[in-house]
């Protein structure tokens, strides 16, 4: 790692940009701004990896770390390549970024707001960063996400899952690849009632910042349109560690579902004090009781040990996946590291590379034409099958798995197995759905 001055300077392009043989003069427009922030000089091209290295999400963060630095090594030509050579576009050779060198530097947002957008603005002011990514919490990329918007640098969302994020808080600068609230919703919702049936009462704790209140919105939406009622919402702090007190008065509100809208160690803890009150052995109303996590991980499952097993939700992405994108980055992480990569590590080291083959495509780190290049932008070879990156929202859509604790694992990491593989049509809603309204996009800001 090294840090880069802080400079800025125009770039200019000469010749047409193709993408699929199609030339692309916008993006010419775009990259011919008199200047933008942090435009690099040298040989080197400084990306700031901003996850959380303390608090709740902390695991998520070691893992998203190790899939940064492991992107950098492919970009730079290190390693075996990984999903380069599986990526359906071939701008990107392993030479760095538009022949320049990639190097990064890291900050901690220790799950919280304030501290990841302050990391985050010495990173673009201190150390020269062109481009701003991670997070394991949607507060904090709704945060950060704005502050790049008025630094004038890209934004390529980590681990996010509220429904604000490419909602009512989107903006121009900033992308995400990991999927949301409501799609975990669409996909998970149909499983639900093919297992456990239309007629059921359901209880949510839900962590109270921006992703709780959306992924409680969602799942209650799609579960009460098939037949559910909701009989209570509780929201939960964020740093809370023991869930005893919120548990307890599960047991006498008539629920025989309880929807655990949590996330890492909130999860872990929450569902490891449901196991204790004994929630899994008991019946109400004639049922047996259930208990569903809508986005699961799997580090949360690997916490929670044998308290997953037969728990059905949602994830972006899992290491059993046997696309050639998926077992080429397994293959790779598993390599450096020793163990598969959780969905976290997946969509970072995937938006690492996006980033890289936008600025590549438009031959420019201008943040114009590197949002002109991801709008509408059509790729595979990544894991999750075709993917589009919509250009009214900067949301990506593909296919959304469900999944379930695996009772009879062969290994610690073969926690979670995969049911079915929700199609990306079953998930994809219109630009201003009620549950995204309220933002604008807006228009991208080179900043200098």
């Amino acid at each position: 790692m090294s840090n880069s001055n802080f400079t800025r300077r125009g770039v200019l392009r000469t010749g047409a940009v193709t993408a699929g043989g199609l030339a692309l003069p916008t993006i010419l427009t775009a990259a011919s701004h008199s200047g933008y922030t942090n435009a690099p000089s040298g040989g080197t091209v400084t990306l700031g990896f901003n996850v959380p290295q303390t608090g709740p999400y902390a695991d998520e963060g070691a893992d998203e770390l190790r899939a940064y630095e492991l992107a950098v090594e492919h970009l730079n030509g290190e390693g075996d390549g990984g999903m380069l050579s599986t990526f359906s576009s071939k701008a990107l050779e392993g030479t760095g970024i538009n022949g320049m060198k990639v190097e990064y530097v890291t900050g901690d947002t220790q799950t919280k707001s304030d501290a990841a957008r302050a990391s985050a603005k010495s990173m673009i002011e201190k150390d020269g960063a062109i481009m701003i990514t991670g997070g394991s919490s949607s507060g904090v990329a709704v945060a950060v996400q704005g502050l790049c918007q008025e630094a004038g640098v890209i934004f390529m969302a980590g681990l996010t899952h509220s429904n604000d994020t490419t909602g009512k808080d989107k903006k121009a600068n900033g992308f995400r690849h990991f999927f949301n609230a409501y799609m975990s919703a669409a996909a998970l919702a149909p499983v639900l009632e093919k297992l456990y049936g239309s007629d059921r009462k359901a209880y949510h704790l839900t962590a109270d910042y921006t992703w709780g209140w959306t992924q409680e919105e969602s799942i209650a939406s799609a579960t009460e349109a098939m037949g559910w009622e909701t009989v209570e919402k509780v929201k939960t702090p964020l740093a809370a560690t023991d869930f005893s007190s919120y548990i307890a008065p599960v047991l006498n509100s008539g629920a025989d579902v309880l929807v655990l809208n949590h996330y890492g160690g909130n999860m872990v803890n929450s569902l490891t004090n449901a196991v204790q009150f004994g929630l899994r052995e008991k019946q109400v109303n004639g049922k047996n009781f259930e208990i569903v996590v809508p986005l699961y991980s799997r580090l949360m499952a690997k916490g929670a040990g044998e308290n997953v097993k037969g728990i059905h939700g949602s994830t972006n992405w899992h290491w059993s996946l046997q696309d050639e994108g998926s077992k080429a980055f397994v293959k790779s992480f598993g390599t450096k590291y020793g163990f598969p990569p959780s969905q976290a590590a997946h969509t970072c080291y995937v938006q690492t590379l996006l980033y890289a083959d936008a600025v590549q495509r438009a031959g420019s780190f201008n943040p114009c034409a590197v949002v002109e290049a991801l709008e509408g932008y059509e790729f595979d070879g990544l894991g999750n099958g075709p993917t589009l990156y919509r250009a009214e929202d900067h949301q990506c859509f593909k296919d959304v798995l469900v999944v379930r604790g695996k009772e009879n694992p062969t290994s610690e990491f073969d926690l979670l197995e995969v049911v079915e593989v929700t199609p990306r049509a079953q998930v994809e809603y219109a630009p201003d759905h009620p549950m995204f309204a309220g933002g604008q996009l807006g228009s991208c800001n080179p900043g200098a």
